[in-house]
C-alpha cells in the first residue's frame, strides 16, 4: 500500500506527496498532460521536440543540467502518445534546487534561437537515425497509419516525417508551450523523506505565482470499428522477414483492459509463453516472437511481432499464429497458467514500488487517469480476472477483421504474403 497526500494550488497545479523515510534521496516528477495525440496533424513531433527544448534553459537558468549536477542530482524525461514526463532525483538536503529549476522552466522557458535550432536538429537527426536508417526502424511509422485512420495515434511520438520539425518556427513552439506547459495541465509528485507541510510550502513558494494558463479540453475523434483485415507489404534491406500484427483493443481505463493484458502474457510471457513454446522452440518458425499491448489511455493496440526463420514463408508463419489465437479464443486457460501470469504481474507491480522515482512516476500517471489511489488497486484488478473473461476478450479482440498486418520483407527473399 502506497500512502500519499494530495492538494491543489490556486493556479490548478496538482501536487502529490509520498513520504518514504528509507532513502536519503528525493524524487520529483512533473507530468504534463500532453502527448503526440494532442498535435496538429500537419505539425507532428512537437511534444517530443518540447521534451528536448525544456532542457535548453529558462529565464533565470541558462543551462538546466549544471546546477542540478552541482548538488548531486540526475534527471531525464520521456514522451509518448499521451503524456510528457520530466523527472529527477537528488539528495534530500538539496530538495529546494529541484523546485527552483522545475518552476523556472514552467514559468518562462528561454526560447533562444540557438537552443531552438540545436534541439530541432537533434530531433531531426534522431528521426533519421532511429526510424529511417535503422533496420526495422520505420515499422511503426508504417503500422500506425495502417491501424488508425482517424485517431491521432496514427503517428508516432517522433512525428509523421522530419519535415514537420525541420519547418517548425519559433511562433509554433511558443504557442505549443503556452497551451500545454502550465500549472493547470500538470501534476507534480514529490517522494522521499519529506513532509506534506514542507512540500506544500515549497510548492506555494516556487509554483504558486505561475499563471495557470487557459484550460485545455481534449476532443479527439474516436477510431471507428475496423471491419476488415488490412495489409501492407514492404521490402527493406534487413536480415530477416518480419511480421507485425495489430488488433484494436480497449483503452487504459476500461474494465476489459486487465483481461486483455493478461492475454498478451499468456501468449508471450518469456520463454514459457505459448507463442515461444510452440512456434519458436517446437516448430522453429520464428527466431523471435512476442505479444504485447500498447497500454494507451485511449483505445490502443494488441500487437504480435515476429522475425521469421530463413525459408519460412509469410503464409505459413501467419497460419501458425492463427492456430495459437484460435486456441485462446475457444479454450479456457487452465488454473496454473492463469496463476503464473497473475503472479508475474504482481511481481512487476512490487518491483515498481521499490524505488522512490518509480513510485513518483506511477502516482503521477494514475492521478492523470483519475485518481492516484488507483496505484493500490491494480493488483486486485488483475487478480479478479477470470479464465472466462480472458476467453471472451480473445474472441472480441483477436479477430482477423480487427487486425492490420505489415509484411516486412527482407530484400532478395522470394517470400510473399
Amino acid at each position: 500500500m502506497i500512502s500519499f497526500d494530495r492538494f491543489t494550488l490556486s493556479n490548478g497545479l496538482k501536487v502529490i506527496v509520498h513520504c518514504d523515510t528509507s532513502t536519503p534521496l528525493v524524487a520529483m516528477n512533473i507530468l504534463y498532460n500532453v502527448g503526440s495525440r494532442d498535435e496538429d496533424p500537419d505539425r507532428t513531433g512537437f511534444a517530443h521536440l518540447f521534451e528536448h527544448l525544456m532542457f535548453g534553459g529558462s529565464a533565470n537558468v541558462p543551462k538546466y543540467d549544471e546546477p542540478l549536477e552541482r548538488v548531486g542530482g540526475e534527471n531525464n524525461a520521456f514522451t509518448n502518445n499521451d503524456i510528457t514526463n520530466y523527472y529527477l532525483t537528488l539528495p534530500r538536503e538539496n530538495l529546494e534546487t529541484a523546485f527552483w529549476l522545475e518552476s523556472d522552466r514552467m514559468y518562462n522557458l528561454a526560447f533562444s534561437t540557438k537552443s531552438f535550432d540545436v534541439q530541432r536538429n537533434v530531433v531531426v537527426e534522431e528521426f533519421r537515425q532511429n526510424y529511417l536508417n535503422q533496420p526495422y526502424g520505420d515499422a511503426w511509422l508504417l503500422m500506425r497509419p495502417l491501424a488508425y485512420k482517424v485517431h491521432p495515434y496514427q503517428w508516432a511520438t517522433i512525428g509523421k516525417e522530419p519535415s514537420h520539425i525541420e519547418t517548425a518556427v519559433m511562433e509554433d513552439v511558443k504557442a505549443f508551450y503556452a497551451k500545454f506547459y502550465n500549472p493547470c495541465n500538470a501534476i507534480l509528485v514529490v517522494a522521499g523523506n519529506i513532509t506534506t507541510e514542507e512540500i506544500s510550502n515549497l510548492s506555494e513558494k516556487w509554483f504558486g505565482t505561475i499563471h495557470k494558463g487557459g484550460p485545455y479540453t481534449r476532443s479527439l475523434p474516436a477510431e471507428p470499428k475496423q471491419a476488415e483485415h488490412r495489409t501492407l507489404t514492404v521490402e527493406r534491406d534487413v536480415p530477416f522477414d518480419s511480421i507485425y500484427k495489430a488488433y484494436h483493443m480497449c483503452g487504459r481505463m476500461e474494465a476489459e483492459f486487465y483481461a486483455t493484458d493478461l492475454i498478451s502474457d499468456i501468449l508471450s510471457a518469456g520463454q514459457s509463453g505459448r507463442l515461444y513454446q510452440e512456434l519458436v522452440k517446437n516448430r522453429q518458425l520464428f527466431s523471435d516472437l512476442n505479444a504485447f499491448i500498447s497500454g494507451d489511455i485511449d483505445a490502443g493496440l494488441f500487437v504480435i511481432v515476429g522475425k521469421l526463420m530463413k525459408g519460412v514463408d509469410f503464409q505459413t508463419a501467419e497460419d501458425a499464429i492463427e492456430v495459437e489465437l484460435e486456441k485462446i479464443r475457444n479454450h479456457l486457460a487452465d488454473d496454473i497458467e492463469l496463476r503464473k501470469v497473475k503472479n508475474r504481474m504482481e511481481s512487476m507491480m512490487a518491483f515498481s514500488e521499490m524505488r522512490i522515482l518509480d513510485k513518483a512516476m506511477n502516482l503521477a500517471y494514475y492521478e492523470l487517469l483519475g485518481d492516484a489511489g488507483l496505484i493500490n488497486d491494480i493488483v486486485g484488478k488483475y487478480e479478479a480476472v477470470t479464465a472466462e473473461e480472458i476467453r471472451e476478450q480473445a474472441k472480441i479482440v483477436l479477430q482477423k477483421s480487427n487486425c492490420s498486418t505489415l509484411y516486412y520483407k527482407a530484400k532478395g527473399e522470394a517470400q510473399s504474403a
